[in-house]
């Protein structure tokens, strides 16, 4: 099973640097005993970025699995298990993701508040523009006005996000388990990594990659709504202004 850095705790997600050890190859993808690499997952996309091995730099062009993580490399890689390598990932896009996910989670949680527990039951994270599906709720230009004003001021407060290791039953304990979507994890996690927004702004199990101040993520900006049918709207949203960026650590993990 490949150890996930990024997982480590929020401030991992800020590495960009890493070494590894190949420990399996499989046609153009390799398996790694650690990664900073997000996969595809929990409707956030893949990392991309580069391995430097023995043969010289490849590129890494899409990123899969859950246990082991696997990352397209190319046919031509000539990496066999054992090598070593330095693993570097795109920074603009990894971070592009966190700002983009910590904004999902913050918009998420609002909505539940404020629009009578509308639910997330589905979300896209990409680095130019993501979505969120929510049910049961119908927006209007009102509503979507109310939330993104109060959104915006969750930003300008620079809020802080954190993350902990919880049980279901922990967290069950302080969540409604439809706003922390329980139902969609298999039963047989136990223990979850939480990310909290502030004071339970948002609290919910997630194994994304995030920010660590709300100030890092400049304001939201709805671009519309649109109908999933049965109850079920989707809102897009970009992201905009003069956020308080961060840049990557240089050393390597």
């Amino acid at each position: 099973m490949t150890e996930k850095l990024y997982l480590e705790t929020l401030d991992a997600g800020y590495y960009q640097h890493f070494d590894a050890v190949v420990t399996s190859v499989e046609s153009g993808q390799v398996v790694l005993d650690r990664t900073l690499f997000y996969p595809l997952g929990g409707g956030q996309h893949w990392d991309t970025g580069t391995l430097v091995g023995p043969n010289g730099k490849l590129n890494v062009t899409e990123v899969r699995g859950r246990n082991d993580v696997h990352h397209t490399v190319g046919q031509d890689h000539q990496l066999e298990p054992g090598d070593e390598v330095r693993g570097s990932i795109d920074w603009e896009l990894r971070y592009a993701h966190m700002r983009m996910h910590t904004a999902q989670h913050l918009v998420s949680g609002i909505v539940y508040e404020e629009f009578n527990g509308a639910r997330t039951v589905g979300n896209q994270i990409h680095a130019n523009g993501s979505r969120i599906d929510f049910n049961p709720i119908a927006f209007d230009e009102v509503m979507l006005s109310t939330l993104t004003e109060i959104v915006n001021q969750r930003v300008d407060e620079g809020l802080a996000v954190t993350d902990s290791v919880m049980t279901r039953e922990e967290i069950n304990a302080i969540m409604p388990s439809d706003r922390t979507n329980m139902d969609l994890l298999p039963r047989s996690v136990n223990e979850l990594r939480i990310v909290q927004i502030g004071d339970r702004i948002d609290m919910c199990p997630c194994a994304g990659t995030h920010v660590t101040n709300l100030g890092e993520i400049g304001h939201i900006n709805i671009l519309g709504k649109k109908s999933k049918g049965k109850g079920t709207q989707r809102i897009k949203y970009d992201l905009v202004g003069s956020p308080q960026l961060r840049q990557p650590y240089t050393k390597a993990l």
